[in-house]
């Protein structure tokens, strides 16, 4: 798995080599606390890093879910949309967000590998 993660705490699994999955982190999550509800993007969309893709509502606040990398969705994650505490159970697997065919790749080398994301997430 080739993970990377943003300063907005979202992780792009870029494995695949023009579709990325999109997900929060698990700092994410605990920062959050228990998730409520997803807004998720529209199938189809295009939108370009760092635009606002979605939000998530958890008891505690609500906060927007961001582009990691531009593109185009091409599917989201029902599951979660019926059950948002996917997001909280298993945030980097079973609760993923939405899937993207990157427009530039390139724009994955902007962001963290996983030791600089652990170092940035546990200073913030």
């Amino acid at each position: 798995m080739t993970v990377h993660f943003s300063k907005d705490h979202e992780w792009v699994d870029a494995s695949n080599a023009d579709t990325a999955i999109v997900g929060i982190t698990q700092h994410a999550q605990d920062a959050l606390g228990d998730v409520v509800f997803v807004d998720l993007p529209a199938v189809g969309s295009t939108l370009a890093q760092g635009e606002v893709a979605g939000v998530v509502e958890s008891v505690k606040a609500a906060s927007d879910v961001y582009m990691p990398v531009s593109g185009e969705i091409v599917e989201v994650n029902e599951q979660l949309r019926a059950d948002p505490s996917l997001a909280n159970s298993d945030p980097m697997g079973a609760g993923w967000f939405f899937k993207v065919r990157l427009a530039n790749a390139g724009e994955l080398a902007s962001l963290m590998d996983e030791a600089a994301y652990q170092a940035f997430a546990t200073a913030a």
